[in-house]
């Protein structure tokens, strides 16, 4: 995924840049980097693995070896940036949180012409933030070259710019597929993906950027570069799961958000008469926790941790790179109450449900631990499609995607002409699913969330939500 913050200041700004980086950790597991303008060093840039180590221990020492009033900054979970870039547009810093879907196809038609080459990746892929820079630098202004970027880019690129003037340049990608907000205070202003970060920094609400507008920002004024795009289509899946919960996205708290939506999954059980016998009502894995809350506060039904994860070494089960290390720890971390479990039916509420390796391991584990039943409910509906606007999940094929893959057990390649009634709790095929879906995993019970529902909790319009990865519409 990834994420980016920035600051231009009236005076030394490094060390909030610093802990605004950190507020975005949660967002990507592979790189980050931190480029800072001073007016005698010029531009400064580092960058680190964050693989093996959090953000903070591979950063700490750029306070003493970096200075400056001006800074950008990423966590990044594939490409090493920002990059310094030096073009005809002067000398910049740039970084981008998305996903560029056609970059071959852009190397092709308007580098490789041109110059010959471009610079590789270990593999052989190209670092995508080069490749917007090099888009950008073509034309004669930053402003003509974010156009630019706009119109030929296929996927998200949401971009920060730090000048040599000390200036950012922020764009917010086309569809505002995902957020950028700016803050201020009496001395700076911030842009940031998370809210939070803005706010515990000691800076106050400006503005969102609209879809596709971009600006330039600076200690003492804001200006609009690019006005927005009336057409939005921010993701959803930010409130559902990846999203941090003390974060704001136009307006609706994930916190809040989630809460919500666990009260109307609470209702829609109530309506169809089931799980009516629980004896706790739990959440899995942490983003799944407030969804649970709102099930419970709804349903009636007491709130429990059957188990809790033990995080003083391994925080984040997804850290190691090799997936069987992650599975491993992860389930090395799940430490069970036994009073909670022995003989009881649980309710568990996951954020999402989507290849499923990590979510048989809990539930067998909870069985081997005495549990009674297990029953499973997703807060957002059967995931079909991969996403590809910003790489949300390791997924590489639609085919990685459990639910993908039952229907295939099920029906075939037939029944992928017929995912919108495997969505459906009330068609056949949809019953079909749950059913299939409950015996791989051992479930009591599987529900998930509806379209309709999780549009509702959040309480935007649907028209201006992405919900590619549970419908297929762009």
């Amino acid at each position: 995924m990834g994420g980016f913050f920035g600051i231009a200041s009236k005076k030394e700004c490094l060390s909030d840049v610093f802990f605004g980086i950190d507020y975005h950790s949660h967002l990507g597991t592979r790189r980050a980097g931190i480029a800072v303008y001073d007016e005698e060093m010029g531009l400064q840039r580092q960058i680190h693995s964050i693989e093996h180590a959090p953000f903070r221990t591979r950063f700490e020492h750029v306070l003493e070896e970096m200075q400056g009033s001006s800074a950008i900054g990423c966590i990044s979970d594939f490409e090493p940036q920002p990059l310094l870039i030096r073009s005809r547009l002067g000398t910049f810093a740039i970084c981008y949180i998305g996903v560029i879907n056609n970059a071959e196809e852009l190397i092709d038609r308007y580098l490789l012409k041109d110059s010959g080459h471009f610079d590789a990746m270990t593999g052989g892929k190209v670092n995508s933030t080069e490749l917007l820079a090099s888009l950008i630098s073509q034309k004669e202004s930053f402003v003509e070259g974010l156009r630019f970027v706009q119109e030929v880019v296929e996927g998200t690129a949401s971009i920060l710019i730090l000048r040599e003037n000390g200036s950012i340049i922020a764009a917010r990608d086309k569809l505002g597929r995902l957020p950028v907000l700016i803050g201020k205070n009496e001395e700076a202003r911030c842009v940031t993906f998370e809210s939070h970060a803005a706010m515990k920094l000691g800076f106050e609400y400006e503005k969102e950027l609209g879809p596709g507008e971009v600006v330039e920002v600076t200690a003492e004024s804001l200006t609009q570069m690019i006005p927005p795009g009336k057409k939005k289509r921010i993701c959803a899946f930010l409130w559902s799961y990846y999203g941090y919960p003390t974060a704001t996205y136009e307006g609706v708290n994930v916190e809040v958000m989630r809460a919500r939506n666990g009260q109307l999954m609470a209702k829609s059980d109530q309506e169809k008469g089931i799980a009516s016998d629980i004896d706790y009502v739990c959440g899995m894995p942490d983003s799944g926790i407030p969804h649970a809350i709102g099930y419970a506060n709804q349903s009636g039904i007491d709130f429990a941790r059957p188990f809790i994860k033990y995080t003083p070494t391994w925080s984040r089960s997804f850290t190691p790179v090799n997936q069987a290390d992650r599975d491993r720890v992860a389930k090395m971390k799940q430490i069970p109450v036994h009073d909670l479990i022995q003989d009881k039916k649980l309710l568990f509420v996951d954020d999402s449900i989507v290849r499923g390796t990590q979510i048989k391991e809990t539930v067998d584990f909870l069985y081997e631990n005495g549990a009674k039943e297990v029953h499973m409910r997703s807060a957002c509906p059967p995931i079909m499609f991969g996403c590809k606007f910003h790489n949300f999940s390791r997924s590489t094929s639609d085919m990685d995607l459990i639910a993908r893959r039952v229907i295939l057990e099920l029906e075939g390649e037939e029944g992928f002409l017929h995912l919108d009634e495997y969505a459906d709790d009330k068609t056949e095929r949809g019953k079909n699913l749950r059913d299939a879906l409950s015996k791989k995993f051992n479930f009591a019970s599987l529900e998930y969330q509806s379209l309709e529902n999780i549009i509702k909790a959040i309480g935007l319009p649907e028209c201006d939500l992405c919900t590619y990865c549970w419908n297929g519409k762009e």
